[in-house]
């Protein structure tokens, strides 16, 4: 099993920045990703940003040069820095941890952090 627990999120002014944690624990992966995912009212989960346990990173279209995703694989800690903040990013941003165990992916969530950004 793995535990995330996020921090950082708020009511932020448009244009204004904030910056996501997320510290994992319990089980590890060979190989993982740990990311970021957004969940606004009414619209399904999407990713916004991933990072891969050998850095790779991907980020969604949206958010491409506002948003970085950080690792500190000492603490298993992930990090996004969300700065040039729209109003459209007020979601509920939940962490996501995921690995190979056995022949499978499995994936982890934590328990969300809401963000509020006002016009």
């Amino acid at each position: 099993q793995v535990q995330l627990v996020e921090s950082g999120g708020g009511l932020v002014q448009a244009g204004g920045s904030l910056r996501l944690s997320c510290a994992a624990s319990g089980s590890t992966f060979s190989i993982d990703a740990m990311g970021w995912y957004r969940q606004a009212p009414g619209k399904q989960r999407e990713l916004d940003a991933r990072i891969f346990s050998g850095g790779t990173t991907n980020y969604a279209d949206p958010v491409k040069g506002r948003f970085t995703i950080s690792r500190d694989n000492a603490k298993n800690t992930v990090y996004l820095q969300m700065n040039s903040l729209k109003p459209e990013d007020t979601a509920v941003y939940y962490c996501n941890k995921g690995g190979i165990r056995g022949l499978k992916w499995v994936d982890y969530w934590g328990q969300g952090t809401q963000v509020t950004v006002s016009s």
